[in-house]
């Protein structure tokens, strides 16, 4: 994964989308698509299901997207006890 894409705030993005099979319409199929993409906007996400009306024979029914920043700023935590030996 490119670091200056990360950088440019490009998100890990992963779609689940669920078409119908060509041959047998009343049965859906799962394909997981994972790109970094730009939230919420998701340019690339939209040009492969473009790609996809075009291209492709299954129809589909249904998209869900999730997307995670690779970079952040480090989480700070607390411990909840702190025990000393002596």
């Amino acid at each position: 994964m490119s670091l200056s894409k990360q950088l440019k705030d490009y998100r890990l993005t992963t779609a689940e989308i669920l078409y119908h099979l060509p041959d047998h319409p009343a049965m859906l199929q799962s394909y997981i698509w994972q790109e970094l993409d730009i939230a919420p906007a998701y340019p690339i996400l939209h040009k492969f299901l473009e790609f996809w009306h075009r291209e492709i024979e299954g129809r589909l029914h249904s998209v869900r997207v999730g997307s995670l920043t690779l970079i952040r700023p480090p989480d700070i935590r607390t411990p909840r006890v702190v025990l000393t030996l002596q």
